[in-house]
């Protein structure tokens, strides 16, 4: 008995000493310097330990909240991440790409408190995106949110899980940008007479801007800014313009990055560079059409799997100022593309964060990448 316990001990040691000695480089990669074209990152984990994080929001108070796709929003408060998630959701249903999304706060937010979110609401049969918003009260190690509105009801929703969007960008008026998918149901981009496969414009209390682009138009859904959009999760307004810039996933490649105009058809799936999955046929009409506008980037022949967006304009990384940042959920990495008015002119690859899902630029300049696969939180600065 003495004998096998003891090569029972001894096996359990081995095992666990080669478990320390692979983990290890990888930590040790996460934290060492990594090398770019222009800087070298100090790379420091803020929060570790989230299941299936999917945005991140740096707050003016210093607050950060993070969405967990089942339905946390957890809360880091002094750089501390607070062990219970914020109290006072409405009910979130997650269904394949759904769950709880993008979360972000009122440009006024240092006055009212207020929080906005995206997130998939439904029942056993059907579901789809809404956007509540709700007042953050935190008070010692527990946060909730009251006065809670529900602002926003994708119609129709459909008994699948696919293509939720969903991101939420402020335009400089105060009106609110939602993004949306095609929910896999294709066609339907192309019919403004519902929500999918459109970016919506609300105001901050989910009403119909007066000069929305389909606001009077019959027949239409009047909160629709463009359609023929086939599953948006990144956009931003760009700092110069004011234009609103998006990418959206396309399928077997034709990945997109565009700037998204009042009233515009982006193609899908009439026009697209992308093709079926597995089976590599062509879709629609061709990729290109007089009445659609030519997307700045197309990612062929494989999918990126495009994910949040933000463009650099911090006092940190001088050398990149105006670059535009997004994460790679297929390669896996960060994503810097350099920019010459609205044409974008090179592309560089930061690997070492696993599935980015959102990538955004902190109060301090730094940029804060969040990596779903690893379930972290990752802020990057310059080494000195």
């Amino acid at each position: 008995m003495f004998v096998r316990v003891n090569w029972i001990s001894k096996l359990h040691g081995f095992v666990m000493a080669m478990i320390v000695a692979i983990a290890a480089p990888m930590t040790a990669a996460q934290e060492s310097p990594l090398k770019t074209e222009r800087y070298t990152l100090k790379v420091e984990t803020v929060a570790a330990d989230l299941t299936s994080p999917w945005s991140v929001a740096l707050l003016p108070d210093g607050l950060i909240l993070i969405t967990e796709k089942p339905g946390n929003l957890r809360v880091m408060r002094e750089g501390k991440l607070l062990a219970r998630p914020v109290s006072g959701l409405p009910k979130v249903t997650p269904r394949g790409q759904g769950g709880l999304l993008d979360v972000v706060a009122h440009p006024k937010y240092r006055e009212n408190q207020l929080i906005y979110w995206s997130y998939s609401a439904g029942d056993a049969e059907v579901v789809g995106t809404e956007v509540a918003r709700g007042r953050l009260v935190c008070e010692a190690d527990q946060c909730s949110v009251t006065d809670v509105q529900v602002i926003f009801v994708q119609q129709p929703k459909v008994n699948t899980g696919h293509h939720f969007g969903s991101r939420l960008v402020w335009d400089r008026s105060g009106n609110l940008f939602v993004t949306l998918g095609d929910r896999g149901r294709q066609d339907e981009a192309q019919n403004i007479g519902n929500h999918l496969g459109t970016v919506l414009r609300l105001t901050e209390t989910g009403a119909v801007p007066a000069d929305n682009p389909l606001a009077k138009r019959e027949g239409a859904m009047p909160q629709i800014f463009t359609y023929g959009n086939r599953n948006v999760q990144g956009a931003a307004i760009h700092p110069r313009t004011g234009e609103l810039w998006a990418h959206e996933h396309g399928p077997q490649g034709g990945d997109e990055l565009n700037i998204l105009r009042a009233g515009r058809n982006y193609g899908w799936p009439v026009i697209t560079h992308g093709r079926t999955y597995g089976l590599g046929r062509t879709i629609g009409e061709g990729t290109e059409r007089d009445d659609i506008p030519k997307a700045l980037k197309i990612w062929l022949p494989q999918s990126i799997a495009p994910s949040g967006l933000t463009f650099y304009t911090g006092k940190l990384f001088p050398q990149w100022q105006s670059s535009l940042f997004l994460g790679s959920l297929r390669e896996q990495m960060l994503i810097r593309l350099t920019l010459n008015g609205d044409s974008v002119t090179g592309e560089e690859r930061i690997g070492g964060f696993g599935r980015v899902r959102d990538v955004r630029e902190g109060p301090d300049g730094a940029l804060y990448v969040l990596s779903e696969s690893m379930g972290k939180l990752f802020r990057l600065t310059p080494m000195k």
